[in-house]
């Protein structure tokens, strides 16, 4: 009898995957696109700034940190603005700790629906594998009982329609995992570009002592 509930569900459950695969994808295509705009935006700006420190380290204008303060448009600008304001009222004790909870309290906003990709694209597949099973289970289940004139279409068509959840499972977990890499790659990227002004801060401070 627990048999014949399991059949049951699975004559519905695996159109029910199916649709929880597809609402898996509209809001992972909606992620994309908005980390995608988001991060692109900020990466712009802090090439521009890694390009001024570069001209920076090659002169050895450690001044040009000044300039970096005054800049609002860049995440890397705002750090060091914080940090510079920190330094001409309290001084130099606490100047690397106020970019580094720059860093913490910025970080979250940067990776900000990553974590969600990254649990769609190690699970997706996995859904779409079990409506594969419900799937077939149910092929089985309708060939069992079927005349018996029943040839072997009605299990192949079955399980046809069942590797279909598999496909969709990939479909909606390989794009995920890609931009999940590749976000965080460009994290990875602004958090460094931070580091690095930070670090031209530092050699700020030690110059005006």
């Amino acid at each position: 009898m627990f048999t014949e509930k399991i059949f049951a569900v699975a004559h519905y459950a695996d159109q029910f995957v199916l649709f929880v695969l597809v609402l898996m994808s509209v809001i992972s295509i909606a992620m994309i696109f908005e980390r995608f705009m988001t991060l692109k935006k900020v990466a712009s700006e802090s090439e521009r700034v890694r390009a001024r420190i570069r001209v920076a380290l090659q002169s050895g204008s450690v001044s040009d940190f000044e300039d970096i303060a005054k800049d609002p448009t860049s995440i890397e600008g705002r750090a060091a603005g914080q940090a510079l304001k920190h330094l001409r009222q309290n001084g130099e004790p606490g100047f690397t700790e106020v970019f580094n909870t720059f860093i913490l309290t910025e970080k979250p906003d940067l990776e900000k629906f990553l974590p969600v990709l990254a649990t769609i694209a190690s699970n997706a597949p996995f859904i779409g594998l079990f409506g594969t099973v419900l799937g077939i289970m149910k092929a089985f289940n309708d060939l069992a009982q079927a005349a018996g004139g029943a040839d072997q279409t009605v299990i192949m068509s079955g399980i046809s329609t069942a590797l279909v959840a598999t496909a969709a499972g990939l479909f909606v977990a390989i794009p995920a995992g890609m931009f999940f890499n590749y976000f965080t790659r460009k994290v990875r990227t602004i958090i460094t570009s931070v580091e690095s002004v930070k670090e031209l801060g530092i050699a700020y401070t030690k110059k005006t002592k």
